[in-house]
């Protein structure tokens, strides 16, 4: 039968709340303040008194001599005491000289204000312990009772878990672990745990739960007319049988995740050119017999592991991961939606340490080409005793139906190390299992490298966006801005709505299962795919019938050329068909970052068309070593002031299109690469047009020949100015 490991910290409150109090404050006010501090209690001068009384025992003892200070001069030793509270033998006759007293007289007015101060604070000291023990007495009081109205899993009698929440579990296993020195922390869970839990008492919830509505593609604000399922939508959260097992899970996850992050071999082996490492999955089997079992057939195994230092806190790098919303909005590019299901542990002591999560959540990469992958999983946050934070996913397949068996997630997640100077070491790991024989042939050297999914891509935007994070901060106008920004709060608004503007476009042009794409061509990669979507009552996108356009494909240059192509306003009238060739000026500039690559920018339109003079064009471009984006949208001159001016953005209406530009695949890492070639990039090409401004609107089937025959006709510049006329 399981008795619960107290606190060790009780048993010296306990030996401190047994002192008597005469002993715990030493010394009362009233032998150091009578008389509101003026009497202070006089040595004698000499020994006389005290030897008279050796050589007298009956002798009655002299009273002791009280000389009350005037109040100019407790005035003066009060203002000196609190520059120098140890003065010196100078300091006392200089200090005696100007205030008419003995230099003995000013010693012991000293010495009796420091004990003062210092029984002052040692009350003050047993007081905060009082309550601390206090408190930790009713905590005890409260396991006491948990314990007694549960039973024993084997053998009936008292001592299961039963009522207690999550929280006292996790304090009861960690005692249990460090008291007992056992390895496997998923032990002592399955153990301990006992039979399914009656209910978890609910904190409010760190974490938002979000609905669908807070991705952009909404059941509210979107209508697919092409009727797609939403499987992310149907998930439900865990039932009461299930949270004993997910509990047990996680912690088992963490520990998996700690060896996978800080192991080398046998479990990590260098590939034949040392550029990357590969998980022998022999050995990682052998080293982890338990964890969710077999890989399932039909499967294959993607695993990588990747470190790098960002410019964030740690602590605000938890918050990001431990956050739904501000994770998917960092993470765009890669999660275009997810949402938190149930809220488990909100953590203790304040922070997220033993944080509790079930999720959902659907990972993508910038194209209709390639499949997103759907997760349902628990997250578990916790710090370890070095200070190191660790968050963990693992993915809790075998408490649902299996709609979404395709991918599976083991132990994934990353390890967060303080360094100075506010910067962050982040090792990420990240280990699937899935069936990507979906994935266009086009795509699939990337997705088998990782860099669509993998540990790298994972780092290289959080990199990336910690950095543009930090821009976003500043409180002044750094030197690198140019243009009609005039104040922070401006500044500050048009990143906010270059923010909205990026997530959009990625959340709108994936292939997830939130809307459907209808191919309008059947010649292979270069089909153009399109989707309508109805917006009503949404102020950051304008009423009525969307239509968004999309296609992906090859081109013999490297990414960095077509990035840099795509993003310079010089050269946008090679392209941009609705600049209708005119002058494009750069008015505002905003940098993210070192790399010039990462910026923010307001462009003028200087059009010889009358109906097009003065457009106003924000783009944000954005650039890593796993893929780039160039991502813009017509803006309201009039909108655009008002952001300008520090308004508030999120009422400024955008309908955003651009490019996604990655990596053909991996040049150097021993992989096979397209038939076409190497050091080639995959583009991606989207738009958004309004069609129609009545949501009730019927879509004409011209409406979709126009916008396919403008995306189609912007390719075609594309490949003949970057050296594509071929492909």
């Amino acid at each position: 039968m399981f008795q619960p490991n107290m606190f060790d910290g009780h048993h010296l409150l306990d030996m401190i709340n047994k002192t008597p109090e005469s002993e715990m404050e030493m010394l009362r006010d009233e032998e150091f303040e009578s008389k509101s501090g003026t009497d202070i209690m006089e040595a004698p001068l000499s020994g006389d008194d005290d030897q008279d009384q050796d050589h007298d025992p009956n002798k009655r003892p002299k009273k002791k001599r009280y000389h009350r200070h005037t109040q100019h001069q407790i005035q003066e030793m009060e203002a000196f005491f609190k520059e120098c509270p140890h003065p010196d033998d100078k300091q006392r006759k200089d200090l005696g000289r100007r205030l008419s007293l003995e230099p003995l007289q000013v010693k012991f007015w000293f010495q009796n204000k420091r004990t003062q101060m210092k029984a002052k604070h040692e009350r003050h000291e047993n007081t905060a312990l009082r309550n601390e023990n206090d408190k930790l007495r009713a905590e005890n009081i409260r396991y006491k009772e948990a314990l007694s109205n549960a039973s024993c899993p084997n053998c009936g009698g008292p001592a299961s878990i039963g009522e207690m929440s999550f929280d006292e579990q996790h304090l009861r296993i960690e005692n249990a672990r460090l008291r007992e020195e056992i390895d496997r922390i998923s032990g002592i869970a399955a153990k301990y745990v006992g039979k399914p839990m009656l209910s978890y008492p609910q904190g409010p919830p760190r974490s938002i739960d979000i609905e669908p509505g807070n991705f952009g593609l909404t059941s509210s604000l979107v209508s697919d007319l092409y009727g797609a399922g939403d499987l992310l939508r149907s998930v439900s959260g865990p039932t009461d049988a299930d949270k004993p097992m997910i509990i047990e899970l996680a912690v088992a996850a963490m520990e998996e995740l700690i060896r996978m992050a800080q192991a080398g071999e046998p479990l990590w082996i260098p590939s034949p050119d040392n550029s990357a490492e590969i998980l022998s999955e022999e050995e990682y089997f052998r080293t982890f017999p338990r964890g969710i079992g077999p890989k399932p057939l039909g499967l294959k195994s993607e695993a990588s592991r990747e470190s790098a230092v960002v410019i964030m806190n740690h602590i605000n790098l938890v918050e990001i991961l431990m956050d739904v919303t501000q994770w998917t909005n960092v993470f765009s590019g890669l999660v275009s939606r997810a949402m938190t299901l149930e809220v488990l542990s909100t953590g203790v002591a304040g922070n997220y340490n033993g944080a509790l999560q079930v999720m959902t959540a659907e990972y993508q990469v910038p194209s209709p080409l390639v499949p997103t992958r759907e997760n349902y999983f628990v997250r578990y946050c916790k710090q370890h005793a070095d200070g190191t934070w660790a968050v963990v996913d693992v993915s809790l397949d075998n408490l649902r139906p299996s709609a979404m068996s395709r991918c599976r997630r083991r132990p994934s997640g990353c390890l967060i190390q303080e360094v100075p100077n506010g910067y962050s070491k982040v090792t990420w790991v990240e280990h699937v299992e899935v069936d990507d024989r979906a994935v266009h042939s086009i795509y699939r050297p990337l997705v088998n490298a990782g860099l669509a999914f993998g540990a790298k891509r994972w780092v290289a935007t959080l990199d990336r966006q910690c950095e543009r994070l930090a821009s976003a901060m500043a409180n002044n106008i750094p030197s690198g801005d140019i243009g009609v920004i005039t104040s922070p709060e401006g500044r500050k608004s048009m990143l906010k709505l270059a923010e909205r503007m990026a997530m959009s476009f990625c959340t709108g042009v994936g292939a997830s299962t939130a809307h459907a794409w209808t191919t309008l061509s059947g010649s292979g990669a270069d089909d153009v795919r399109v989707m309508t979507r109805k917006s009503m009552d949404d102020p950051g996108r304008p009423p009525g019938i969307v239509l968004s356009a999309a296609t992906s494909f090859w081109l013999p240059v490297s990414p960095k050329r077509v990035f840099d192509f795509l993003r310079d306003e010089n050269s946008r009238s090679e392209w941009d068909i609705l600049s209708n060739g005119g002058l494009v000026q750069e008015m505002a500039h905003i940098a993210n970052g070192p790399d010039p690559g990462n910026s923010v920018s307001l462009l003028r339109v200087n059009s010889a068309n009358s109906s097009q003079s003065n457009m106003l064009i924000l783009q944000e471009s954005c650039t890593d070593s796993t893929g780039s984006y160039v991502i813009y949208a017509p803006v309201d001159i009039v909108a655009m002031n008002v952001v300008l001016s520090g308004g508030d953005p999120d009422y400024v209406a955008l309908l955003p299109s651009g490019f996604a530009i990655l990596p053909d695949g991996p040049t150097n890492h021993g992989v096979v690469v397209p038939e076409v070639g190497s050091g080639g990039s995959l583009l991606t090409v989207a738009f958004q047009i309004l069609v129609d401004s009545v949501p009730t609107a019927k879509l004409s089937l011209g409406s979709v020949a126009t916008v396919n025959s403008l995306i189609k006709c912007t390719v075609e510049r594309i490949k003949s100015a970057v050296g594509g006329e071929n492909v």
